[in-house]
This record gives C-alpha cells, structure tokens and sequence, in this order.
C-alpha cells in the first residue's frame, strides 16, 4: 500500500516538520510506503508528482492552513489539523488503510472554506474587492506602460496631442495596450466572485464585468465602469454562493460546479444588470467621471490633498488601497490626471524616510541609517511598504509627516497637470514614459519629500534620548503579510551593522551556510541548568548568553523580537520542548543557545506540558538566506526522535551535549 500526504502549519515552520516526521516514522513502523509533501515557510519541499497521486491508495493532509485539492479528484483523501499528524499519525494511516476515508469530488472543495485555518480576521468585504483589484492591476499596467512607450516612441505632434500614424509598427504596440484594458472590469469583477464563490463564481463575475463595461446591453453610451464591475462581481458572488448551497440530487452533483452554477448565475446576473441596474450605474458613473474631469481650482486641491492623505496613512493598507483603486479606475476611463499625484504620494514616504535616515545621524541610530537605504531605494520604485519600519516604531510623529510631505506633493502634481498611464507610482514610471509633464512629477517628488524630511527631523528626538527601537523591529517575523497586500514586492533588506556608535558600520552581505545544528552552536551557548523559574526569566538568561558571546549587540533589541514572535503563537511546540527564535538588526552573527531546564517552565506549549529542553534561534535580519528556517526544520524533524530527546535531557557535560547536537543536520 502506497499513502502520500501533506503537512502544514500557519507559520510554515516547526509544526509542518514535525507531523511529517511523525507520519513518516508511524508509515514505517506499520510497513506502509510513504512520501511527505511539506509546505513551508521555506516553499514547498518533495512535492507529490502526478504519477505518484495516480499511484496513491490514499492521501492524508495535516494542515491548518488552506491546501489546494484539485490535484486529488477522485482519490481518498483525509483531511486533519496539523496536532494530528504529529500526536496521532498511526491513527491516521490505519484509517486510511482501512478505507475508512470519503473519496474526495471536486465539487466539495468550495465547502473547505468553513474550516479556514486560523486567519485573523478581516472584512470580508474588503478581502472580496482586493482579490479582484490585484487581479485587475496587471492589466492596467500592461495597458498604460505599452501605449505609453508606442506614444513616446512611436507619437507625432500634432494640434491634438501626440499621434501614432495608422499602419505603423507602435499602433499595433499602442493596440495591444488598449487590448490589455479592455480586460480590466471583467477581470476584476470574476476575481470577485471567484473570491465569493471560488471557481463556480467566475465565470458569471467576468460575464458580468463585460456586461457593465459596454453600455450597449443596457442602452448606455457609456458603460457602468469599476463601479458596475465591483456590482457585478458581488452579484455574481454571491448569486453562484446561493446556488451552490440548493440540494440537488446526486446526478445533478457532478454538473454543478461547471455547467448549473455558472449558467444561472451568469443568466441572473447579466438580466439584473440589463434591465435593472446597468443604467442607473452607468449614469452615476458617467456624473462621477464628468466631475472628476471637470474639477478646477480648489476642488481639484482637496481631492489631491484627500488622495495623498490617503496613500501616505497606512502605507499600502485599506485606506491606501482604496484611493488606489479609484485612481486605477481613472486610467481605464481615460482619466491619468488622478493617478499622476497618487503616483507621486505613492513614493514619498519611503524616499523621504530613506533620506532622513540617511541624513540625520542625531535622529537615527547607525542601524536605522542603513536601513533608509534600502527603503529609499523601494521609493524609486514605487513600493510605500518601504517606509513602514519607520512609521511602526515612531508612529505619532513619522506618519503625520509623510501625510504632510504626500499631500503637498499631490497637490504640486495636480496643479501641474501630470498624468500616469500606469496603475503605479514612483521614479520608475516617469524614467518608462508614463508620466504626463515629468518635469513637475519630479517637482511635486522633491518638495513633498522634503517637506516630510523637514518635519520628521523637527518632530523626532534626539538617539540619546529616545532610546529608539531599531528599525525593522516593530515588525515580527511574519510581517510578509504586509507586502502581500502591495502591488508590488521587495527582497531588500537592511544590513547588519556593527553596534559601535563612533564607528563606520560593517555591512555583512555573506550568505549562511548551515549543513549541521553546531555549525552555529558552541560549548559557550550551552546551558545544562537554567536558573529562570518564569519563562521570561529563562528569555533574559539565554540572550544574556548570546551577548556575553558577542553573538548580539543589544539583549533588549532583541528580546523584543523574541517577544513580537511569542505573540503571534507560542512557541512551545509540546513534548517539552519550546524554540523560541527571532530575527533582528541586534543580531550579529547566527547562533542558537541550548538550555535545559529539568524542572520545566511553563511556555504555553499546545498540550501543555512545560518546556524543559529550549533551543533559543538569534539569526540577522538582513541574512541572505532563511537560517532560522532552515534550523527550525532540522530540530523539528530531530526532536520527534523520542530517544533523542530522552539522551538530551540526561546530559550532564556540555561536552556530551554537543556531541548530541551534532546528529542534528
């Protein structure tokens, strides 16, 4: 009998290891074979072939996070939390093995969404329409950044404006452009419904989504816009969700996902939006469109101010995305002029920030200064995530001045006419030719962000009085969460530096190489009798270890990224052991300190049992490569050896302890 199966945790790290060791040794002991796709935060390793599943007798998954199905139609398929595949794993095979199993139907995927692992929560609302917008930029991108290129290149002046000859090599660049956003509203309405309904959902969502772009169904000369498109793709959402829960009969069960489903809820949905509600929107949408274009003076000012208000106050979040969206819109409605000052609000904050770190040596710590590098160098790019570091460890005097820099920055670029074809922001949109009079788009950039330069210098005090956190810190280990949400990504890092404050810092840039645990283990970072009673104690005692080794720079700096990753889920993974570990600017080089506390301390641990073999993970922010990953992964797998566990707790010389260590690899 052949089983295959898949583990996964929320954070991807410890708890995905362990239930695939667990599930491997259990397979072994009863004689069943057995091969473990994981899915970590490292990626996912030894990952289940086709011919493999087709092989399979069953598949179990041991997850808390959401696991894509499709791949196992057809086959019996078990689905557990994640505890289980570590405490119960020959349980599972054997009911496997015993067929006691359902054979999983495609049609019974969309039902998974009950038993969403333990997100936080979020409107759902909001998590619908951001689906389909981060569908729908590409498109806008593909558009804008084509016909900007065939018009700098391919234009001729004209009374009218630059002109592309009919015949010419750039019209048919500048018509694929224009190809590109025509996609834009069906795409982001189906991507809407699809988040509602999943797949049965997305095909009446673009359905929809055409129907609302083109007036003609509904006797408009103009269409319905974003706005019809975010209607139509919540209609058709939740139309497709409404239909799906009706019982049918078991025949009909096979069809329903791709013939019933998407043939109602489209034929719903395109008769609401003809004879109801298409014409009504349009209209709104076309008073919408004509006010916007129509604004002169001081309304054109308080929408600039309002847009760069927005952009610059949670960085990429909510309030940042909605104003967005609305200048994304614009540019598909032909309107550039509202996206060109949210292009430029969209950059201040990190190339401001970047410059003030950079600058200011009373205001930023050496650490911080190297970090403004790598955030200016995201404002060129366009990526406001850059500044967030910053604005997370000082944020009643960071955010009001980037708001301020922002929002005179908008009204610089509106004055001035510029425009943006390309559903971004920053130097590198005006550097590709997507920016309308450049000039004033590096005017309105250069005194928005000297203005936010100006203000976070006045505002925040001085590095000897402060007692600043580093920069990055406030963020914990899973902060990629914030970036998901961006419209664009970023591997930049800040570099570790030397903690002397009289000296130039020492960038190290070289990649960590770990094959075994004592590659970054040493006698000086064992401690075979903890003296902390609480577990904040036992925190103290270990990074006192690592600093008395000089492996970090500052216990507090890094204590309270040990902390920030305590928050999030403990890090007591149960049978006794816990792996706290943190990434930090305080870090100086990676390291791991053993403890054994042969009394326990309590550590929260998820089957409660106290904590009395602690690994404690110290690894640089800026490391090329994820170490403490690549750590948690070997002790996880390690640690499930219950021999080995008994042999570290009986250690009584370092000497031995190391020796023990050294089998993890």
């Amino acid at each position: 009998m052949k089983i295959l199966a898949i583990t996964s945790c929320p954070n991807g790290i410890a708890h995905t290891y362990m239930a695939a060791e667990n599930l491997q040794k259990a397979a072994a002991k009863l004689g069943i074979e057995m091969k473990v796709e994981t899915q970590g935060s490292i990626g996912v390793e030894n990952q289940l072939t086709e011919q493999e599943i087709r092989e399979a007798d069953g598949i179990i998954i041991a997850a808390d996070k959401t696991v894509v199905k499709d791949r196992f139609v057809g086959k019996k398929l078990l689905v557990v939390g994640v505890q289980d595949g570590i405490r119960r794993p020959e349980e599972l095979i054997q009911r496997v093995m015993k067929g006691n199993v359902p054979v999983y139907q495609a049609e019974s995927r969309v039902s998974d969404a009950s038993s969403q692992e333990n997100k936080p929560k979020q409107n759902p609302i909001y998590r619908h329409l951001m689906n389909g917008v981060s569908y729908m930029v590409p498109f806008i991108v593909i558009g804008g950044l084509l016909i900007a290129i065939a018009l700098t290149i391919g234009g001729e002046k004209t009374p009218g404006g630059l002109v592309i000859p009919d015949g010419s090599f750039w019209k048919t660049v500048q018509n694929i452009g224009s190809a590109s956003f025509t996609f834009m509203i069906p795409i982001l309405a189906g991507f809407i419904a699809m988040s509602i309904a999943d797949r049965p959902g997305l095909a009446p969502g673009m359905v929809g989504g055409f129907i609302a772009a083109n007036g003609s169904f509904y006797g408009s000369e103009a269409g319905a816009g974003f706005i019809g498109g975010i209607i139509a793709g919540f209609l058709a959402g939740y139309v497709a969700l409404g239909i799906r829960k009706l019982k049918v009969g078991r025949a009909l069960q096979p069809i329903m996902p791709i013939i019933i489903i998407p043939v109602l809820s489209s034929l719903i949905v395109g008769l609401i939006f003809v004879f109801i509600i298409g014409s009504p929107v349009a209209h709104l949408f076309e008073a919408l469109t004509g006010w916007l274009a129509g604004m002169q003076g001081t309304s054109s000012i308080l929408l600039a101010l309002i847009l760069g208000a927005m952009i610059s106050f949670d960085m990429g979040g909510p309030v940042n995305k909605v104003a967005f969206l609305f200048g994304s819109a614009m540019i598909g409605e032909g309107n550039y002029e509202i996206m060109g000052p949210i292009a430029v609000a969209i950059c201040i904050p990190p190339i401001s920030m970047g410059l003030a770190a950079m600058i200011n040596k009373r205001k930023f710590a050496p650490a911080e200064r190297e970090a403004g590098k790598a955030t200016f160098t995201m404002g060129l790019f366009g990526i406001t995530e850059g500044a967030i570091p910053f604005a997370a460890q000082d944020p009643l005097r960071v955010i009001p001045s980037i708001m301020a820099g922002s929002m005179v920055g908008s009204v610089i670029a509106m004055l001035g006419n510029v425009g943006d074809k390309v559903a971004h922001g920053g130097p590198i949109v005006a550097v590709l030719g997507a920016v309308d009079h450049v000039l004033m788009f590096f005017i309105a950039v250069i005194v928005g962000a000297a203005v936010s330069v100006l203000l976070v210098s006045l505002l925040k005090r001085d590095i000897t009085t402060a007692n600043p956190v580093v920069a990055g810190e406030a963020i914990s280990e899973n902060s990629a969460a914030v970036t998901e949400q961006s419209t664009m990504t970023t591997t930049a890092a800040a570099p570790s530096v030397s903690p002397t404050v009289n000296s130039e810092p020492e960038v190290s840039s070289q990649a960590i190489h770990i094959e075994k645990l004592t590659d970054i283990v040493t006698m000086d970072l064992i401690n075979l009798d903890l003296e902390g009673a609480t577990q904040d104690a036992v925190i103290d005692e270990m990074i006192g270890t690592l600093e008395r080794t000089g492996a970090v720079s500052s216990a507090g700096d890094f204590k309270q990224a040990i902390l920030d990753r305590e928050k999030e889920s403990s890090t007591g993974i149960g049978m006794n052991i816990a792996i706290p570990h943190g990434k930090s600017e305080a870090v100086l080089k990676p390291s791991v300190v053993f403890g054994v506390k042969r009394s326990g301390v309590d550590w929260k641990s998820l089957d409660g049992s106290e904590a009395k073999l602690i690994f404690m993970i110290a690894v640089p922010r800026n490391s090329k490569d994820n170490a403490h990953l690549k750590v948690l992964q070997m002790l996880s797998r390690k640690l499930m050896d219950d021999r080995f566990r008994e042999a570290l707790l009986a250690v009584t010389t370092k000497e031995d302890a190391y020796e023990l260590l050294g089998q993890v690899h």
